[in-house]
């Protein structure tokens, strides 16, 4: 194993273990997990869409709004978050007159929102269930997609955007996603319905990889980042949980609850 996988494995597996940890204990740490998660991205997205360094630590303060109102003990998921990420993206918009860094607060707000509301559902363990189920899947298509990817190899998804990205690759995080999903059906009382739906979480995810890896050519940097140790920055570990997750609380909406 040479010293950069290691690093990188050693970084993966703390990286996981910390979001597990915030994962089971829920409410206040998992709060604070995103906030701190979603503040930091904002800082990258800001770099990436070309903003100055006053500019970036603005629209860090403005989004470290509305995530602060999702605290448990503060106003919840509700109109007054609403109301702050609007407020917040205009403000944005107006002080930088930079329609893509204000992008920046839905990009972020909606996913650790829709995370909030997974894991906010009752009973505790339930919802510790649909916010494993909305994370989980992202490993496991990540995963997936690697291997299939490394083994299979063939036509490429979409050169311009990620030379490496193969449909395999998808074909193979699909499947890895579609087997986690119905493992947790069976062992753990995952609804049929988002199980069978886990494949779409699986292309969603595949998806949001592929914005930010366009948005890092149009930028012209490899990682959006350097926080994370052979990682990159959080964008570069979050890029497919901020299009999973907002589908999986749909879906959930939809199937589970109108269903």
């Amino acid at each position: 194993m040479t010293s950069e996988l290691r690093t990188r494995t050693i970084v993966g597996v703390a990286l996981i273990a910390v979001a597990l940890g915030a994962l089971l204990s829920g409410g206040l740490l998992f709060w604070l997990l995103l906030v701190v998660a979603g503040v930091l991205m904002q800082g990258e997205w800001g770099s990436l869409t070309g903003a100055n360094a006053d500019q970036r630590k603005a629209a860090m303060f403005a989004v470290s709004i509305p995530l602060a109102l999702l605290c448990p003990f503060a106003a919840g998921i509700g109109w007054p978050v609403l109301i702050a990420g609007a407020a917040a993206f205009f403000f944005i918009l107006f002080t930088s007159r930079r329609i893509t860094l204000a992008l920046g607060i839905p990009y972020i707000c909606v996913p650790i929102t829709a995370l909030q509301f997974l894991r906010g559902e009752q009973p505790y363990a339930y919802g510790l269930l649909l916010a494993f189920w909305a994370l989980g899947l992202v490993w496991a298509t990540d995963i997936g997609a690697y291997f299939a990817g490394r083994s299979i190899g063939g036509p490429k998804l979409a050169p311009r955007i990620s030379p490496s990205k193969t449909w395999s690759g998808l074909a193979g995080g699909v499947l890895a996603a579609l087997v986690l999903g119905f493992l947790l059906h069976r062992f753990a009382g995952l609804p049929i319905q988002l199980a069978a739906a886990s494949g779409l979480l699986a292309v969603a995810a595949q998806l949001g990889d592929l914005l930010e890896s366009h948005m890092k050519r149009r930028a012209g940097v490899k990682d959006s980042g350097t926080l994370l140790p052979g990682h990159g920055g959080v964008m570069d570990r979050l890029d497919g949980v901020v299009a999973a997750a907002p589908l999986a609380a749909l879906l959930y909406l939809v199937l589970v609850q109108g269903g």
